[in-house]
Formats: structure tokens, C-alpha cells, sequence
């Protein structure tokens, strides 16, 4: 069986399809060759490279954005996605995959118009409620099947397509970590509550500016926190935390990045951030109750992620410009109060889902004509 999996952009794009392309391996351990295809000068390389999962070949083809950018960068990105489009029909009759499988990032668009050209079947996933641009484009007119997370996502798309609610692809390494054990990993009091912040891989300057209003005051309440400042904002975090009292330093870490995030999420009882797809399926895996605080500078995704788990209990929108007024007496408003906790925690757990990746991965067999070994 032969599989070609495209991702790229962002961390949101890459995890699931590295995640679908381990749960291949693991379901079809004696016919499968899987190849990953990544834009030039993309993310995607460092990410795939750093994972556990083998690929069978990795290429990468010119691709660029072409939503809401100047005139001048989309004449050059449409040129580097013609010379992309070449590339990927020259790669995908080389290699004749059975099935591609797109999660997000401009490399799609090459990679989708080459094996629509050839004929080769296409699956998508949309991680997000609502499909982004391309994949919305892409399930339209090119796939042969979409995954999504959450059954809601089919009303973005014409009534004839074949929507399939599969779930989020989970990474595997987050499904074994025990609260009692993250908590001893980090390094945290197992008798105070902990409030993880985190912004996500590139960071959250608002939140992490509104959180160093409110640190004193929710350190003095008894709280520890655990703050993911993300990489780009890691200086500003740093100057900020320390002017901040040896007593309270003490209760309120600081990272730019952790390997093991699932550590943090075990170990939380409220966490902070902004409403990326993941946030539909690693909160809920953890029964984490969450502050939601959607990305203000882009299409209403992460609105409606939010009010999606709000909605059913699991969360609180609060947005961004509302976020220096509003952090503080949210967190205290849910902390304080053990019944609310309580409820939004079981909300969570009720939307748990562990079986994501392998059910995408055999929505992929199927379409190429194989079953499990």
C-alpha cells in the first residue's frame, strides 16, 4: 500500500498527519511504504525529523500562501505554486501513490492538483471546526473523502461530499502520562492547584502580558503556575517574571517550550490558551478545563473551536481584547469554586477520544483498497 501524506505551516497541520502516519505503521506493519511531502523551507522538515515514525522517502516541493496577502507576495507565491505543481507531478507519477492525505499548509494545493491530474484518490483531514481556506477548498472539489474531528464540520461542505467524524489524531506519547507522574516531573507542589499558561509553539503576546498582571495576585491565593511562554515571546517572559518576588518566582515556573507537553496538561487544573484545533482533543483526553482565548488576527477558527467546548460546558471564551480586565476574576472565578471545576472537568472527559489517528488511518486503507494485515 502505498501512502503519500502532505502537511505543513504550522505545528496544527504536522502533528496529526505524523500521527496518522505512526498509526499506519502500526496497523499495516507489512505493506505499507509511506512518503511525506513538506513545502520548501518549511517547519514540516524539523517536525517529521524529530519524530519516531519512518518514512519511506521525504521530498519537498515549492509551495506559498495566497489568502490575504499584497499583490506582489501572491504573484509569487502562485508562481512558486506552478513550479510546485511540476514538482509534485513528477513526484506523485514516480512514486504512484493509491492515496494522498492532506492536514493543512499551502503544500496541499501542488499536491492535490497533481493527483487530481493523475487520477490518484485524495482524502483531507480538518482538524478545526471549520476547514480552513485550503482544506475547504480542497474537500470541495478534490477529495474523495473528509475526515473531521467533530461531526459539525459537514455543514462547510455540499451535502454529497462524505464527511466523516473520525476524531482528533491524538499523538501516542500523550496517552500514558499520569497526573501523580507529571506532577513529580515537573517539580511542582502536589498540594497547591496549578494554572498552566500556554500560548502555543510560537507564543501569545497578550496572554502572556495579562498573565504577569494577574501573577501576584493568584500566586498569593495559593495557585502555582506553570507558564509555556512559546519561543518568540521567550525574552519578553523572562524580563517579566523576573521582577517578580523570590517568594512568588518560587510558585510560578517558567518555559519556553516543553518536549512533554502532555506533562503539563496531566498536571493543570485550569489551563489558559489560545483555541487551536488541539484544544478539541488533548483538553478533553486530560479532562483539562480551559480559558479560551481565540487568535483575534485571523478567520473565526478558533472562535468557533471555543464556543464549541464551551457550549457543552467544557470551557470559557474570553476574548482577546477583553483579556486585561477579564483573566484575573475568570481564574478566580473557576478556581474558587469546586463545584464549577468540578462540572467543567466532567465536561471535558465527556468529550474524550482516543481513537483518532486509527481510524484515519484505516478511512486511508480503505480508500486505497487494502484492509488491516
Amino acid at each position: 500500500m502505498r501512502i503519500m501524506i502532505s502537511a505543513g505551516g504550522t505545528g496544527g497541520g504536522v502533528y496529526p498527519a505524523l500521527a496518522v502516519s505512526d498509526a499506519l505503521r502500526r496497523l499495516f506493519p507489512n505493506d505499507l511504504n509511506l512518503t511525506f511531502v513538506g513545502a520548501r523551507g518549511d517547519m514540516a522538515r524539523d517536525l517529521v525529523a524529530r519524530s519516531d515514525v519512518r518514512f519511506d522517502g521525504y521530498h519537498e516541493v515549492f509551495a506559498g500562501p495566497l489568502h490575504g496577502l499584497p499583490r506582489r507576495q501572491q504573484a509569487l507565491s502562485s508562481a512558486k505554486i506552478m513550479l510546485g505543481v511540476a514538482q509534485s507531478l513528477a513526484l506523485a507519477a514516480r512514486l504512484r501513490p493509491q492515496v494522498l492525505f492532506l492536514t493543512g499548509g499551502w503544500v496541499g494545493v501542488p499536491m492535490a492538483l497533481a493527483c487530481w491530474l493523475l487520477r490518484r484518490p485524495i482524502v483531507i483531514y480538518v482538524p478545526d471546526i471549520e476547514p480552513g481556506l485550503m482544506l475547504k477548498t480542497m474537500g470541495r472539489y478534490f477529495a474523495r473523502a473528509i475526515a473531521a474531528t467533530v461531526a459539525d464540520t459537514a455543514q462547510f461542505y455540499p451535502p454529497a461530499k462524505r464527511v466523516i467524524e473520525t476524531g482528533y489524531p491524538l499523538r501516542r506519547e500523550l496517552l500514558s502520562v499520569s497526573r501523580q507522574d507529571a506532577i513529580q516531573a515537573l517539580g511542582l507542589d502536589p498540594d497547591r492547584k496549578t494554572l498552566l499558561v500556554f500560548g502555543g509553539s510560537r507564543g501569545s503576546r497578550s496572554i502572556n502580558a495579562a498573565m504577569f498582571g494577574a501573577a501576584s495576585t493568584l500566586v498569593g491565593d495559593g495557585l502555582q503556575i506553570l507558564h509555556i511562554s512559546g519561543r518568540r515571546d521567550w525574552d519578553f517572559v523572562r524580563a517579566q517574571h523576573a521582577q517578580l518576588s523570590d517568594a512568588e518566582r518560587a510558585h510560578y515556573r517558567i518555559f519556553d517550550f516543553l518536549p512533554n507537553i502532555g506533562q503539563a496538561f496531566a498536571a493543570a487544573d485550569l489551563v489558559i490558551s489560545r483555541a487551536g484545533a488541539a484544544t478539541l482533543a488533548e483538553y478533553p483526553l486530560f479532562g483539562l478545563p480551559a480559558i479560551l482565548v481565540p487568535y483575534p488576527h485571523a478567520w473565526r477558527y478558533q472562535r468557533v473551536n471555543a464556543d464549541w467546548l464551551a457550549e457543552r460546558g467544557a470551557a470559557i471564551r474570553l476574548d482577546d481584547e477583553r483579556l486585561q480586565d477579564e483573566l484575573l476574576p475568570t481564574v478566580q472565578s473557576v478556581l474558587n469554586d469546586e463545584a464549577r471545576l468540578a462540572e467543567m472537568r466532567q465536561a471535558a472527559r465527556a468529550l474524550r477520544r482516543t481513537d483518532g489517528a486509527e481510524n484515519i488511518a484505516r478511512l486511508l486503507a480503505q480508500v486505497a483498497g487494502h484492509g488491516a494485515d
